[in-house]
């Protein structure tokens, strides 16, 4: 099941408000995985579709996955959420 593009329009961070990055990609390939909010270090995964945006529910990103993330970002394959920049 896919994201909809509208709801990735409006979606921000639970917690600083910011934008997130769609990131990693689910065995059908057709969802990320996770949105991700680099200023946090934070995950959220993507469950059928879904967005599971509960702050408690996000997961810590290590250094490795953060700087691979982050390499998504920088190139613009990943773009924001929530008309962030």
């Amino acid at each position: 099941m896919t994201l909809d593009p509208n709801l990735l329009a409006i979606v921000v961070c639970p917690v600083d408000k910011g934008p997130l990055y769609p990131v990693g990609e689910t065995p059908s390939g057709d969802t990320p995985a996770a949105l991700y909010n680099p200023r946090l270090r934070r995950s959220y995964a993507v469950v059928d579709g879904i967005p599971d945006l509960l702050p408690d529910e996000a997961t810590e990103v290590d250094e490795v996955e953060h700087a691979r993330y982050q390499e998504l970002i920088d190139s613009g394959a990943s773009q924001p959420t929530g008309g962030g920049s």
